[in-house]
This record gives structure tokens, sequence and C-alpha cells, in this order.
């Protein structure tokens, strides 16, 4: 079965445009979940809507309500929705073109995949995808997702087009109450020098697939377990040393660190000058001595 589209419309580039449609490009559907039962029936608990003064109410009763004050609402039914009709509710109409440089990742939210809609959108689709690779820029566009307009980038990704929306600036919280009194000072160039060193011999490529989730992997052998009646292995949980001087842990780290094993080949180029940064690094102390 073909997935299902989560919005359909046009993108439109000045007086260019081509149906398409957006799919979410990511699924949490494999995740583990837990209903809630009664302790002892077992029985799935039902989430039934309350009132105060009526008690249990049925959900076909319920309206949506806007708090301007404090208890106070305002009723707000489909037809106010409806009559809330922007452009953006049928088009990705293209305001702008960035680097993707620009667009911090602070303000990056849901991604999407987009494709066109029917074989008569594909030769038009094709040419803003290929224009966006070539230019290497992304597309700043708007549509209406969930009822509510969102900010979108557009960028060409293999022989589709990738979509991200983005979080508003008020969302987005300030540095400053949290990088505040972090000193700016430089550090020990020794120490500097060790730690690069320590980067070098652990550098990669990335790729999603080396980093399972432990925890998902945990959770679901000991849901294995159970079903066989047998009792969960507790696993003991690592224990922390306590790092009494810098310098001796990071050496102490560059001795112990080896490369990741999937990505030997690729992070050996780097390796000579984490030697050379080692080598310097411990070679000082030495010569201090000396003199």
């Amino acid at each position: 079965m073909a997935p299902r589209a989560s919005w359909k419309g046009y993108l439109k580039l000045s007086l260019v445009s081509c149906p398409v449609r957006l799919y979410p490009a990511t699924s949490s559907s494999e995740r583990i979940s837990f209903n809630q039962l009664h302790k002892d029936t077992h029985n799935r608990i039902n989430m039934k809507p309350v009132d105060p003064e009526l008690g249990l109410v049925e959900r076909s009763d319920l309206v949506k309500g806007y708090e301007y004050e404090d208890k106070k609402y305002i009723i707000i039914d489909d037809a106010d929705l409806e009559s809330v009709r922007i452009e953006s509710n049928h088009t990705m109409n293209i305001e702008a073109f960035v680097d993707e440089r620009s667009v911090d990742v602070i303000y990056l939210d849901a991604p999407y995949y987009l494709a066109p809609d029917g074989a008569m959108a594909e030769e038009t689709f094709v040419v803003l995808r290929e224009a966006l690779r070539k230019s290497g820029k992304l597309a700043i566009a708007r549509l209406v997702l969930s009822s509510r307009e969102r900010v979108i980038t557009i960028g060409a990704r293999e022989t589709g087009m990738f979509v991200c929306t983005l979080r508003n600036p008020s969302e987005v919280r300030g540095t400053a109450e949290y990088f505040g009194n972090i000193p700016v000072g430089n550090p020990d160039p020794e120490m500097l020098q060790l730690a690069e060193a320590l980067i070098q011999q652990k550098l990669t490529t990335f790729d999603p697939r080396n980093y399972e989730d432990r925890y998902e992997a945990a959770l679901m052998q000991m849901i294995r377990e159970k079903l066989k009646g047998h009792k969960p292995i507790i696993a003991a949980a690592p224990e922390r040393g306590n790092v009494i001087n810098l310098m001796d842990a990071l050496k102490a780290s560059l001795s112990q660190s080896k490369p990741p094993a999937k990505s030997k080949s690729k992070a050996e180029p780097a390796a000579k000058p984490a030697a050379k940064a080692v080598a310097s690094a411990t070679a000082k102390p030495a010569a201090k001595t000396k003199i």
C-alpha cells in the first residue's frame, strides 16, 4: 500500500507551479509503548472526558475554547477556523532562497519528503529540484499543517525533495540564561592539544546504523524474558570514577582509546597528526626537566 500523504497542494515559484504531496520522513511506530491497565483486571483503561459539574460527558459535546484570561474562554467552532483561509492552506509559495548553513539547526523541527503528485507534475518538479541542487540553496516557503501555518525549508534530496518545518523564533530560548556564567578564557595549551588528539583518534564517518537505541533493545529483551516466564536480568549501573587531574585523565584516555572498528580505514589518515600531537604534548614535560 502506498504511503498516505499528510498534505497535498501546489509547489509554486513565481508563475511556475506543480501539484505535490508531502509525506512524513520519520515514524515512531516501531518504538515500544505501553497501555494503561487496571492492576487487578488487566483491562485496558479508557480515558473519558469529565466535566467538574456534569461528570462523564460525550466527546461529541466537546468544543474548542481559547483562554484569553484566567478561566475565561472564547468558543471557536469549525466555521471560525474555516474563515481563516490563507494561501498556504494549499500552496507552498517559495518566498526566498538561502544558504543551507545560514539556517541554525536549533530552528529545524519535523522532516518530510516531497514528491510530485502525478505524472503531469514530474517535469516541473524535476526542473525545480535540479535548480535547487545546482544552486546549492534551500527554498523558504510556508504551508498550513494541523491548522497552523509553518515556515519550511525545501531542498533537493535524491530524486525528490526534502522539507523541514522551522520553529517560530518565539519557541526558541535564548542562551544567556544557560551559558551566561560559563567562562570564556583560554584553556591550557597542552591539555587542549591532548583533547584535539583524542578527537582525531576517534574520528569516523557518521552512520546512524552503528548507534542503536540500547535502552529500546534492553527493554525488548526484558519483555521477551517475561513472556518466557523468566525474571528479567538486572544489569548493574556502570561505576563512575572520580577524575582528580584533568591532564592525567586526558593522557589516560589517549592511551586507552582505540579508533572506531567499523571505520578504521577512514580514520587512519588522521592518525598521523594525532600521533604527532601526542608526541609533542608528552615531550614538553621532558624538555622542562632538562632546563
